[in-house]
């Protein structure tokens, strides 16, 4: 659960453990952790809400005749970080919502475009969405100049040990850290292809699950680097092994009820879970281009590869989109499959509540479960099935992104139409740039 600070806990902290300075973190559009550092003599002023910076230079803020931005810290997200300083000066940071000049949430600030949808599952008498996400990533060797190569870092497969599996002290290490800043790790291991692994932290609330897996691929770089290693959350590195995913599992709770759980029911799922569901599925096409919003997404969204690229779900099989763990009660949930963990974790949250909120609403009927391995079905079979496939490419998911008035909404219009507008651009450098595989089978034979 998330921590409970006070601003005089926040002063005390830094005088406690030498704190010189503090990053005020935030994130823009694009999911990419920005901060503006402060002296410690500057702290009173930013928990004052007094502390402004320049919207007009982050991804899919502001123009610059309307800049000026303010950042509202989080004083639970206080954290010392055991990196970029000393003993005597140490950084601590603080995450922040953004507002406007006139004291109201910036409607493109994604922390606050989840908080608005998860005000939407209050007035519907929620009071929370668990989440637990699972972030995959691969680590590679550097070179002298420590710039990231090819290399990976070991041979190792699934659950693997040293000496198969030389990120072990690496992974080792970053566990240790998330631990002393606050997480609560409940597995760590290697992944299916070499260099690859997960680390799984405890389920908590949906904002503090943004922020933690924000600190989480902070940690990750950070730890990595000191090992000589490069760790990337790109969603396929290399071709012909699994790609990173970052599966997420989804509850929702009304005080200390699971209503997603109801015991009475065969698979141990309520209706408002099985509405919920209904929801996910109707609009996973909609909602892909956030959750999977890199060009590269859709190369790990491809059969073979342990990766859900069919609109479909299962209590137990892992090919569809959704799976239903095992664990019932107060751990009854929904694992979403197909998300990246490129994705801006805030906006990736915000769809899929919106998307499960507006199955509840409408009470859609849920369609029957698969549990045949949708990887060796061939398109008649999919087709007499009712399973469809998500987007093949950015460019499919933003169109679908574009006709689905639900996930749209979710957004709202200033977020929709800068995230439209950068996506739109990379789609169309990838389109027209010349790639090496082209040049290797075309330019010998024609």
């Amino acid at each position: 659960m998330p921590k409970r600070f006070t601003r005089e806990d926040i002063l005390r902290s830094v005088e406690e453990n030498n704190v010189e300075f503090i990053r005020l973190q935030f994130t823009d559009l694009l999911g990419t952790i920005k901060n503006v550092e402060i002296p410690k003599s500057q702290l009173g002023k930013a928990l004052d809400n007094k502390m402004m910076f320049d919207g007009s230079t982050i991804e899919g803020f502001v123009r610059i005749e309307e800049s000026d931005m303010y950042l509202y810290p989080d004083v639970n997200s206080w954290v010392i970080y055991p990196w970029g300083g000393t003993e005597d000066s140490r950084v601590a940071g603080l995450i922040c919502d953004v507002y406007t000049p006139d004291g109201k949430p910036f409607a493109g600030d994604p922390r606050g475009i989840l908080k608005k949808v998860l005000k939407e599952a209050e007035a519907m008498g929620f009071s929370a969405l668990n989440v637990g996400p699972e972030p995959e990533f691969f680590l590679f060797k550097t070179d002298a100049k420590g710039e990231p190569t090819m290399d990976l870092n070991d041979k190792g497969g699934y659950f693997d040990l040293a000496p198969m599996d030389l990120g072990e002290n690496c992974r080792r290490d970053i566990v240790i850290t998330l631990d002393k800043l606050g997480f609560e790790i409940e597995a760590s291991h290697h992944e299916v292809a070499p260099g690859q692994h997960e680390i799984d932290f405890k389920y908590t609330d949906a904002v503090t699950a943004a922020d933690n897996i924000q600190v989480f691929e902070l940690v990750v770089k950070n730890i990595a680097r000191r090992y000589g290693l490069h760790a990337t959350f790109m969603p396929k590195p290399l071709y012909g092994v699994s790609g990173s995913g970052m599966h997420t599992h989804l509850s929702l709770f009304r005080g200390g009820e699971n209503t997603f759980y109801d015991a009475s029911d065969e698979l141990g799922l309520s209706q408002t879970a099985r509405w919920f569901l209904a929801g996910i599925l109707k609009h996973a096409k909609g909602f892909t281009a956030i959750t999977n919003p890199l060009v590269n997404s859709y190369k790990r969204l491809v059969p073979g590869y342990e990766a859900p690229c069919y609109v479909a779900w299962s209590p137990t099989n892992r090919s569809p989109l959704v799976r239903i763990p095992a664990s019932r009660g107060l751990s009854t949930r929904l694992e979403v499959r197909s998300p990246d963990p490129s994705a801006n974790p805030y906006l990736a949250l915000a769809v899929m509540l919106k998307a499960g909120l507006d199955g509840i609403k409408n009470q859609l009927e849920l369609p029957g479960e698969t549990d045949r391995n949708i990887y060796v079905m061939d398109e008649a079979e999919l087709e007499r099935a009712g399973i469809e496939s998500l987007p093949a490419t950015l460019k499919e998911a933003l169109e679908e992104l574009k006709k689905d008035p639900v996930i749209c909404e979710a957004l709202g219009e200033h977020a929709l139409r800068n995230f439209i507008e950068a996506k739109e651009i990379e789609w169309d450098m990838f389109r027209t740039q010349v790639h090496p595989w082209e040049r290797e089978q075309y330019l010998s034979l024609y």
